[in-house]
């Protein structure tokens, strides 16, 4: 997995991160946080770590963190794994291997792909905008994945800068995989359980953010 870099985003995780790192300590491959530069706390949380690498943000934003994550990765690969803790590294070694044995160039993990996806931190308002969403994916772009919504994703980071990704905010999870698709890259799904967040607060707010993605969906569909 030398060939790997971990993208890990992280706004106000000192509780979670700390934790999530130790778990990581065993694998071979390159962690790079990305954090804005006045998270203090969770930055000094980190301090005492050996064998990461920190990036500070220049523009806020989830998908701002993505994008300047994967923009300083020089491995073959990324993967982008939230430092909460919910998306489980026990995944890695076969995403990576199906990755490299179908020759794609990204994988999605899925949360309600079968056998073997599901949800400890999924809620009902969640769950029923994240099936809107990909069923709009499917239906207007032609995706085929079962979780739009969801950035756990490992892929070629050539392709990934490639795509010039523009959205600094939750919008980049409809920008990346309708991109990805428009320019002709291959994308796979494979079954993933979210486990529950080990500390900390989500950062996504359902209605709001929801009402970004839509719009931002509407106007990926009408500017083609």
């Amino acid at each position: 997995m030398q060939d790997l870099t971990l993208i890990i985003p992280a706004k106000y995780e000192s509780e979670s991160l700390p934790i999530f790192l130790n778990e990581l300590s065993n694998l071979d491959c390159k962690k790079l946080i990305v954090l804005e530069e006045s998270d203090k706390e969770t930055i000094n949380s980190i301090k005492h770590f050996k064998n990461i690498n920190i990036l500070y943000q220049s523009k806020n934003g989830y998908g701002a963190a993505l994008i300047e994550g994967v923009e300083n990765c020089t491995t073959h690969h990324f993967c982008i794994i939230n430092a909460d803790g919910s998306m489980n590294p026990d995944y890695l070694k076969d995403m990576l291997k199906i990755t490299n044995d179908k020759n794609l160039d990204f994988l999605f993990a899925s949360r309600y792909e079968k056998p073997g996806g599901g949800s400890d931190d999924d809620d009902m308002i969640t769950l029923i905008g994240n099936y809107i969403f990909t069923k709009i994916g499917n239906l207007f772009f032609s995706l085929n994945i079962s979780d739009i919504l969801y950035t756990f994703v490992l892929g070629k980071t050539s392709s990934f800068k490639n795509l010039k990704l523009k959205s600094s905010d939750f919008t980049l999870c409809v920008e990346f995989p309708i991109k990805a698709k428009r320019n002709g890259y291959s994308l796979g799904t494979t079954p993933s359980y979210e486990r529950n967040r080990i500390g900390g607060k989500k950062k996504v707010n359902a209605f709001k953010d929801g009402l970004l993605i839509l719009l931002k969906m509407i106007n990926m569909f009408f500017k083609k």
